[in-house]
């Protein structure tokens, strides 16, 4: 597995973490709060036929906190103006949950520079009535095992993640994750209201057994992403490019293709 190095880039005061690598159209993959920090293996299959770029968001990971973060649109205009900045252009766009909340809300504000949005295991709206787990009421280990289906991935992940060494970084992202999406809880109650407004080609992809945005959630975007394609990954949780990456990448390329033989 290829882990580049990250770089430092500034925008609006302040310094960003940012991984780089591959060739090909851009595509920027933006982090859920579980996934800070690493280059997932994922990502190098994507970077295969893909310019692929992985930022740490403000405030997560190796990036600063800016005193500008209050909400998660302040990152989706953030991260307009850092593509602006990198000057990209059809860019594929992949969000996983809070990423993905970010995605959306960049895709609706501003796609001119977009050329598509994946939507995996997206948090940002809110489906009343599903049994579903909190995971700020849960401990750390508690809060991990949640994330899968597989559970001797998820033991690989509770030695990894909770590490002596990752435990500021870890307090970190989680302190993060609670400053933007605690009250509501996980979404903004005016984004789905908008989400008509995304003309882009937009595919989603769930997991079958996912217990914190059950695959109700995906049906719900689905509504209100005209044309939006929905792909279901069984025998697995919340985050499938990390439980079952060779699905997730599959469809993410058969989606790319087929936009590509459409155009």
């Amino acid at each position: 597995m290829t882990d580049p190095a990250p770089s430092k880039m500034s925008l609006h005061g302040c310094g960003i973490a940012l991984r780089r690598t591959g060739a090909g159209r851009p595509l920027l993959y933006l982090h859920g709060p579980n996934d800070v920090g690493q280059w997932l293996p994922v990502l190098d299959d994507l970077a295969a036929r893909h310019d692929v770029l992985a930022p740490e968001h403000p405030g997560f990971g190796a990036s600063d906190l800016p005193a500008w973060l209050d909400t998660v649109p302040d990152l989706a205009n953030f991260y307009l103006d850092l593509i602006d900045q990198l000057d990209l252009h059809d860019v594929d766009l992949i969000g996983h949950d809070l990423g993905g909340w970010i995605a959306a809300e960049l895709a609706v504000r501003n796609p001119q520079r977009l050329a598509s949005l994946t939507l995996v295991a997206a948090a940002g709206i809110h489906v009343p009535g599903l049994a579903q787990i909190d995971p700020f009421l849960r401990t750390d280990e508690q809060r991990i095992r949640d994330l899968f289906h597989d559970p001797g991935r998820a033991d690989e992940a509770v030695r990894r993640v909770l590490r002596p060494d990752a435990e500021d970084q870890n307090i970190k992202n989680h302190t993060a994750a609670a400053r933007l999406t605690w009250q509501p809880r996980g979404y903004d109650p005016h984004l789905a209201k908008w989400l008509h407004r995304i003309k882009l080609p937009t595919l989603l992809v769930w997991g079958a057994d996912d217990r914190l945005l059950p695959p109700a959630y995906a049906s719900a975007w689905q509504k209100r992403i005209a044309g939006a394609q929905l792909v279901v990954i069984p025998d697995c949780g919340h985050l499938p490019h990390v439980e079952q990456p060779q699905a997730f990448v599959a469809a993410a390329e058969t989606f790319f293709d087929r936009m590509r033989i459409a155009a």
